[in-house]
């Protein structure tokens, strides 16, 4: 979960795994995999780093990585 704030300034905490894109349109979008948009005063790139923060937290960040690695293993 990462913590955003709409433009009127009410704080909330978004569950960052349904985030389909982020957009800046002028102000901040994230649009998520349901098609709800909302619209946030953090930048693109900031919401980005804490979507990264919170993977790691749950140990979803670099399990690509591994994966790509393991098939790259087997196939040598």
């Amino acid at each position: 979960m990462i913590q955003v704030t709409r433009l009127n300034g009410e704080s909330f905490v978004l569950n960052a795994l349904y985030i389909e894109k982020i957009q800046n349109l002028p102000d901040t979008t994230i649009t998520m995999v349901s098609g709800k948009k909302y619209f946030v005063k953090e930048e693109k790139l900031e919401i980005a780093e804490k979507t990264a923060q919170f993977y790691k937290q749950i140990g979803l960040m670099g399990v690509q990585a591994n994966l790509e690695e393991s098939y790259e293993q087997e196939s040598d």
